[in-house]
């Protein structure tokens, strides 16, 4: 026998093929298990991080196979975005053929990969047909409130020409492109997310022990719900008159109102109306009111790097229990998106204030016993609290909020971190978004039965504007409300979208696909996903929208699950001479060469047993060559096997090298069940297999050859007849 991967895996794919072996059935009684690795954005070619993804979740399909489950394990594309937009502007090609060329040939490249995919589910997610249906949620969204327009500040990409959603500005930078993010004021679509934030938190506790704790942590902190005390602080009439009397007063929010005897100044955003009101109307020193421009333009991310800084903006507010005037200054850790871009300073008692007070100059009290040094956090007693001394900082919290609630000075609330989720993309290549803008009846939803509202192909990518607002035609149209003449929204939507629902698309049977987006019964069968595998990047992003999706879809009747992913593996990078892979550090490998050459069983063992999958993995050529080894000298071994079934062997009539044998080829066999079940630690269980086969060498009963390949076979995920000659 000699092995030769090219002959013998092109001859089981080709079966696959013609057998549709990787096909879920129709059945919904069946036993199932929803196998779903994070779907790839057609780049053009796959990469060792897509084979290490893909690989896992290859593992786990074929497995449960094996123990008579109904697996749907499917594949598709994540095809709108900027970088195909890009790629056109760059090379001169069409978005749309740049794409599709670019999934046909990734298409081949996973076929050669062997992997267990259904071909009927596939899709992209720039397919008309699933445009169509994301259109109709996002009009039901519409109706039910959950997506409104409305003019704010927003990220604004100047290399991309798109606004960008907070989540994706990383380190005052595109995640995409990597330029500067500057602030912009513009129109856009948002999603009521907050509106589902608490659920949203409650919920990670059906994930304890199933996600890594680690992004159950990251989704926490992101929504960052936080409860406490809002109330105004009223202008003195000398700053009313001064700001023309355009305000009278400020809400602010706080976490600490057992601390709000201890306010000794109040900070505004540089975004906030007020202080835009005093620079615009040149009522500060044109240097200061340059300053404050400056910080406004910044990103959150970049201003949380600076160092404290403000400036007063010659106006005070009333203590609304004390009486007291208090100074107004603005200040660049105040942010417009948490709070009303408004707090009460508190030095003596925040970090924070505390900087800044000293920067400054400010004035600082203390109103809470305890501690040697400031700024005191931590519990005690208050004393210059009027009527709230002595009475310990926790009960104050609960006593202070009723006080101002019983006066009418302010009310218990909550707030979060987590900021409405803008949608709106001033780009060609994405899912329009489908409204009207009407003189007569303002902005209308498209009428479902002309769904979808589809992309022209005409269009010329320059990468100056949004190609749909100079088109000559395509936004010109009949409002479908009154029929007059109006006009089509032209921004697109972020395609983090289209990645929020793709999982109940796959689960619809695709015979249903053009009826529709989400079949009930089917999605209720197969959802949630039982095991989704993908990098730790997407821990806020993807994750907390596709969360957020699967709820209002429920809410909106498509379904009755509350969470999308089960049990979530994140699996670490791969790298190779200690950094990521990359084309700019010149320390990429082909996947295809490498099939080529040592075949794809070699490329997929390799990459589950370099390492524990949640782990980085090293690239290590010498490595590969180990595990084309020992696939060689297992299917040479199979030359020893006598039959096709399990013998039956009498324990006690073997020699000592052949009961070792059988124990490490049934150590590796109980190993198994634990690793596909629970740890994912493929390495281990690959260990053990060469341990076994080691073992088998040592030893010359066939029937404990044909048992011990037996066993490895089935560890390895591999049909026993695979070992054996045609």
């Amino acid at each position: 026998m000699s092995y030769n991967p090219k002959e013998i895996e092109a001859k089981w794919q080709q079966q696959w093929e013609a057998e549709q072996a990787f096909e879920p059935s129709d059945s919904l009684s069946q036993k199932k298990k929803y196998i779903l690795s994070m779907f790839p954005f057609p780049s053009g070619r796959l990469h060792m991080g897509h084979v290490r993804n893909y690989a896992i979740g290859d593992a786990l399909a074929r497995y449960y196979r094996k123990q008579d489950y109904n697996v749907l394990h499917p594949i598709g594309w994540d095809a709108f975005g900027m970088p195909a937009e890009n790629a056109a502007i760059k090379h001169g090609r069409h978005p749309k053929e740049w794409t599709y060329s670019n999934i046909d040939y990734m298409r081949k490249e996973l076929g050669t990969l062997g992997l267990s995919f259904s071909k009927t589910r596939e899709f992209a997610t720039c397919d008309p047909l699933y445009t169509k249906h994301e259109q109709k949620f996002i009009i039901e969204m519409f109706q039910k409130g959950l997506l409104y327009r409305e003019s704010t500040t927003v990220n604004w990409c100047e290399s991309c020409h798109t606004v960008l959603a907070n989540e994706q500005v990383e380190e005052g930078c595109c995640w995409r492109c990597d330029n500067p993010v500057e602030l912009k004021e513009m129109p856009g679509y948002y999603l009521d997310i907050i509106r589902y934030a608490d659920e949203l938190l409650e919920d990670l506790s059906q994930l304890e022990g199933k996600w890594p704790s680690q992004v159950i942590t990251m989704q926490r902190n992101w929504i960052g719900k936080s409860q406490g005390l809002a109330f105004d602080f009223e202008l003195t009439e000398e700053s009313k008159a001064k700001l023309g009397g355009k305000f009278d007063r400020y809400e602010v929010f706080t976490t600490r109102p057992d601390t709000i005897y201890g306010v000794t100044y109040s900070a505004l955003a540089p975004e906030h109306p007020i202080t835009k009101y005093l620079v615009e109307h040149n009522l500060l020193e044109p240097e200061v009111a340059e300053k404050i421009k400056a910080i406004a333009n910044m990103s959150e991310v970049e201003r949380a790097k600076q160092d404290k800084e403000g400036y007063p903006l010659g106006i005070n507010v009333i203590h609304p229990l004390t009486g007291e005037q208090i100074p107004v200054w603005t200040a660049n850790f105040v942010l417009a998106s948490y709070g009303g871009g408004a707090v009460m300073a508190v030095p003596a008692h925040d970090e924070r204030d505390y900087e800044f007070a000293t920067k400054y100059n400010l004035p600082i009290k203390r109103v809470i016993e305890g501690g040697e040094e400031l700024p005191y956090t931590g519990s005690g007693r208050l004393i210059e609290s009027d009527r709230f001394s002595c009475v310990e900082n926790e009960e104050a919290k609960i006593a202070i909020i009723n006080y101002m609630e019983e006066e009418g000075k302010g009310q218990g609330t909550t707030n979060y971190k987590l900021r409405n989720w803008g949608v709106s993309r001033q780009r060609y290549w994405g899912a329009p978004i489908p409204f009207v803008h009407c003189d007569e009846c303002g902005l209308v939803p498209e009428k479902f039965e002309n769904l979808p509202v589809a992309l022209p192909d005409d269009v010329e990518i320059t990468g100056e504007g949004n190609p749909l607002e100079n088109h000559p035609t395509w936004k010109h149209c009949k409002c479908p409300k009154c029929g007059k003449e109006a006009l089509r929204e032209t921004d697109t939507l972020d395609t983090f979208v289209q990645s929020s629902w793709y999982q109940f698309r796959y689960a619809t049977n695709p015979k249903k696909w053009e009826e529709v987006g989400i079949d009930k019964a089917d999605a209720d069968y197969w959802l949630g996903v039982d095991q989704y595998i993908g990098g730790i990047e997407h821990a806020i992003l993807h994750l907390l929208y596709a969360r957020f999706f699967t709820k209002v879809l429920r809410d909106l009747g498509y379904h009755d699950i509350d969470e999308p992913f089960q049990r979530l593996l994140t699996q670490g990078m791969v790298l190779k001479d200690g950094a990521k892979m990359s084309k700019s550090k010149g320390n990429t490998v082909d996947p295809d060469a490498l099939v080529d050459k040592y075949g794809a069983d070699t490329a997929r063992l390799f990459i589950l047993f370099a390492a524990p999958p949640q782990k980085e993995l090293e690239w290590n050529d010498s490595a590969v060559d180990g595990a084309f080894r020992f696939i060689k000298k297992l299917y040479d071994r199979s030359g020893k096997v006598t039959g096709k079934t399990l013998p039956e062997i009498d324990q006690n009539s073997l020699s000592k090298e052949s009961k070792l044998a059988r124990v490490k080829a049934y150590e590796a066999l109980q190993k198994s069940a634990d690793v596909y079940e629970y740890t994912f630690a493929f390495n281990t269980l690959i260990a053990a297999c060469m341990e076994a086969l080691n073992a088998l060498d040592k030893q010359d009963n066939a029937d404990v050859w044909t048992e011990g390949m037996y066993l490895c076979s089935t560890c390895l995920n591999r049909s026993f007849r695979m070992w054996l000659q045609s």
